[in-house]
């Protein structure tokens, strides 16, 4: 149960968040002064700096999709990663939706101000970067669970390449044509992130499935038997068979020279 003191502080901190990314949308990052924040969200600018240290922590600090909240999901999930990571979505989002109705904000309004803050970051150099730092947990985290069902490292290909397109797609899920043409809604977003997730699925389906079989002939003499083999090699991918040596009757290999002249006298006769 949030007692009253913590009740005003977490007012304080959304009053303070809200105003920042309102001056930040209308007057840009750079331009928008701690102190006009401060004036804005009707606090002392000593208040906003004890909050947010530093003016990137406006826009980054209480994060809900937060790591630590994603990880104790993971720890306790029933099924596979992914399933346990869109169950973290849709519960996350949609206790978002109840934060606003208990604080009188019409239904949405969240929403509206994380498309306002995409926005703002995408825009941003350097808060590209402060996000990305903080997309790489999640990344860790999911590619860890997912390398943990299929049996692999973290660190292999399948379990990395998916947690790179799941955190990648709800990431910029503000941003596509899809999110813009559509209610700022969680009823109206969770289809879109079960896309994103669906397309993760499938995915990883394929990059786990066993591979074709390829046949490969390796040759296992010395360097110049390795060097007739190929020889013999390219003849029987054609169904021929390699040309065998021919031998004089006399013992030992005939000479193409000498092979040749019986036909040339045969010829010369025969003028």
């Amino acid at each position: 149960m949030e007692g009253r003191r913590d009740r005003k502080k977490r007012q304080t901190r959304e009053r303070i968040q809200t105003s920042a990314l309102e001056l930040f949308t209308s007057h840009g990052y750079r331009n928008t002064t701690i102190a006009a924040i401060a004036e804005h969200a009707d606090v002392a600018t000593r208040t906003v700096t004890l909050h947010f240290p530093t003016k990137e922590d406006l826009l980054f600090a209480d994060d809900p999709f937060a790591p630590e909240s994603l990880a104790a999901r993971l720890d306790t999930r029933p099924g596979t990663a992914l399933d346990a990571f869109g169950d973290w979505m849709r519960a996350t989002m949609r206790a978002l939706d109840e934060r606003d109705a208990d604080q009188g904000r019409k239904p949405g309004e969240t929403w509206s101000l994380r498309t306002k803050r995409a926005t703002l970051i995408a825009e941003d150099e350097d808060l590209r970067g402060r996000a990305r730092a903080s997309y790489y947990e999640l990344e860790r985290l999911i590619a860890a669970a997912i390398g943990k069902d299929l049996g692999l490292p973290p660190n292999a290909l399948a379990p990395r390449l998916t947690a790179y397109t799941v955190v990648g797609g709800l990431r910029e899920l503000y941003m596509t044509h899809e999110a813009r043409h559509r209610e700022s809604t969680t009823e109206e977003l969770l289809p879109l992130v079960d896309r994103v997730l669906d397309f993760a699925r499938a995915g990883l389906a394929k990059l786990t499935a066993e591979p074709p079989r390829v046949r490969h002939e390796v040759a296992h003499a010395g360097p110049e038997g390795a060097s007739h083999g190929l020889q013999g090699g390219h003849h029987e991918q054609h169904g021929e068979r390699a040309p065998a040596e021919k031998k004089d009757p006399r013992g030992g290999e005939r000479d193409p020279g000498r092979e040749q002249a019986p036909q040339d006298q045969i010829g010369h006769h025969g003028t």
